[in-house]
């Protein structure tokens, strides 16, 4: 009885399972005959030609309208204005024995840059020490010579040389104290060390001096130069096939490759007379105002804008397909035959829509998801 029993248990596990196998292989099949067939891709003679079995698989969208003017983009680079560079010299001879200030430092007027040991200083007061103790002799002489003319001891021309002894005085000391002062030594101070401070505020953007360097008066380069970075230039190299879209005084759209969503205009203040005999270019310069961030040396994009309107299309920036640093779209042939068409994209739009400068035109109907169909393509 207990082997009937054990044989009636495995007839009837046997017949659940295949039951159970039966009912999902029907509804393997009803979900397979239920699903759409695969998309088929025959590729034409020409490469860029696609046959698609079941096309509505790939939603189409029609390429829209937009009026825009044409658009020049060239990259400039940040420049300081050089009529805002203020020079710092050192008038006197001598050696340097102090720095106060280095390259990239923010100075204000007359702060203290540089100090100079200088034998010009040292001569330069002497001689003004000198012409004023001969000034003071000279006008004691000519009080005395006064003194001696009005009680007729003295006759009127020995009085004359006197008054022309002390003027000629008064004139070195007045010329002894402007070398001074054309110097930079501070008359009140007598001392061979001169205070080398900034004519202006501004940031210092180059140095030729070092600490116990020489300096040999205007012979010498520059120790500093302090730039006013409130407004700068950036400097464009314009090809001389697109300088009509160039306009004297107009105004040109600048992003900067360091801070890409913010937006500056810059005027067009000049624009080069001569070209460059080698790249065909001209030099562009663009007046900014700087809001604190444009820093020598930056990268930036110029965009210039034609006069003359043109009419791009406007696609949804899924239909594009980014391919070898080019972009392309699927453009509609006929019923399920598509053809791949290199585009030259513009700016992103609203509602995630994307401008089209050449390759397809308004009303043409392309594939709304270029990466869907790509993909099925390479399988």
């Amino acid at each position: 009885m207990k082997r009937h029993f054990y044989r009636m248990t495995a007839f009837s596990l046997v017949a659940f399972v295949g039951f159970v196998c039966s009912s999902c292989t029907d509804r393997t099949a009803d979900a397979a005959r239920e699903a759409p067939p695969p998309a088929q891709v025959e590729r034409e003679s020409n490469a860029g030609v696609f046959n698609v079995e079941h096309p509505e698989q790939f939603p189409l969208a029609t390429a829209g309208e937009r009026d825009a003017a044409p658009e020049l983009n060239v990259t400039g680079t940040v420049s300081p204005d050089v009529s805002r560079n203020i020079p710092v010299i050192s008038i006197a001879s001598g050696r340097v024995v102090e720095i106060r200030a280095r390259i990239g430092d923010t100075v204000t007027k007359g702060q203290l840059l540089m100090r100079v040991e200088s034998a010009d200083v040292s001569q330069a007061f002497s001689d003004y020490q000198k012409a004023k103790t001969t000034e003071e002799l000279d006008r004691l002489q000519l009080e005395r010579s006064q003194l001696l003319y009005s009680k007729g001891a003295v006759a009127k021309k020995d009085l004359e040389v006197a008054e022309e002894a002390e003027e000629s005085s008064k004139i070195d000391v007045a010329t002894a104290l402007n070398h001074l002062r054309v110097l930079g030594a501070d008359v009140d101070h007598p001392a061979a060390i001169v205070d080398i401070r900034a004519p202006a505020s501004g940031v210092i953007t180059d140095q030729q001096v070092t600490a116990a360097a020489g300096t040999q008066g205007l012979a010498s380069p520059n120790a500093f130069t302090i730039s006013d970075l409130s407004r700068v230039w950036i400097l464009c190299d314009v090809y001389e096939n697109d300088l009509p879209f160039v306009r004297l005084g107009e105004y040109a759209d600048l992003h900067l490759n360091a801070y890409p969503d913010l937006a500056l205009k810059g005027r067009i203040g000049n624009i080069s007379p001569i070209l460059d005999p080698n790249l065909r270019t001209a030099k562009v310069r663009l007046e900014v105002h700087n809001p604190g961030i444009l820093r020598l040396g930056m990268f930036a994009t110029a965009i210039f804008h034609g006069l003359k309107k043109e009419v791009h299309a406007t696609v949804p920036a899924t239909a594009i397909l980014h391919l070898h640093d080019r972009d392309w779209v699927y453009v509609q042939m006929g019923a399920g035959e598509f053809r791949r068409v290199e585009v030259v994209a513009g700016n992103m739009l609203p509602g995630n829509l994307q401008e089209i400068k050449s390759g397809i035109w308004p009303g043409q109907q392309v594939v709304a998801s270029a990466l869907a169909l790509e993909q099925t393509v390479e399988q």
